[in-house]
């Protein structure tokens, strides 16, 4: 499955913005080779399972020109450098602590020209507080942890429909246990995301949302 499953869902793309989501089936694949920052089984359903369900946030909220967002724990950058090639009018900041990773993370922003990304081998509580209006996250850790984390980033100031806040990628039979594991009176939202996709892969996957 190819770069056109995300056509299937988004539009209005620009010629540059259809080149770099092209351009990420390669990239994964010659760096997969060298440094093993996805699954080798699943670099095949690149697009199905890394990019288009990094999008999913994209459907959840449609970020604001200006919007400052980190992505905590971004891997291979999942889902940070899809939303950064959808919203090229918001900053993006992805951070891990594995070095190797965030090497291929700034070598492939690079090859595909982002200009609003960067990439930084940094743990999420050594980040400067205050800085961002959203946290996003995919398969990082459950959501108490998530949110310890992401708390201390939010900034008070508002310019988004949706507050300011954690929007984290999630599967699994947990989700119900881990909002109930939030601090008390914490305001959650949940969305199946094959509310969104129909494909078979977004069954039991979520988009859990928590307020600032």
């Amino acid at each position: 499955m190819n770069e056109e499953i995300i056509t299937k869902y988004f539009s209005d793309f620009t010629p540059e913005q259809m080149s770099q989501f092209a351009a990420l089936g390669d990239l994964y694949k010659d760096w997969n080779a060298k440094i093993n920052v996805i699954s080798r089984k699943d670099i095949e359903n690149i697009y199905l399972h890394h990019v288009l369900h990094s999008l999913a946030i994209a459907v959840f909220n449609d970020f604001k020109d200006g919007t400052k967002i980190i992505d905590i724990g971004t891997g291979g950058g999942f889902p940070g450098i899809p939303l950064a090639i959808l919203f090229p009018e918001c900053q993006f900041h992805l951070v891990d602590g594995t070095g190797k990773k965030i090497k291929v993370v700034q070598e492939i922003a690079d090859a595909i020209k982002l200009k609003n990304l960067k990439a930084e081998h940094i743990r999420a509580e050594e980040v400067k507080a205050r800085q961002y209006d959203f946290v996003v996250c995919r398969a990082v850790a459950q959501l108490p942890q998530l949110w310890i984390w992401s708390e201390r980033l939010l900034r008070d100031r508002q310019t988004n429909v949706v507050p300011n806040g954690l929007i984290a990628l999630k599967g699994g039979n947990t989700i119900e246990q881990e909002i109930k594991a939030l601090p008390r009176g914490s305001y959650t939202d949940r969305v199946e995301i094959s509310n969104f996709f129909e494909e078979d892969y977004f069954e039991e996957k979520h988009v859990v949302y928590v307020q600032y």
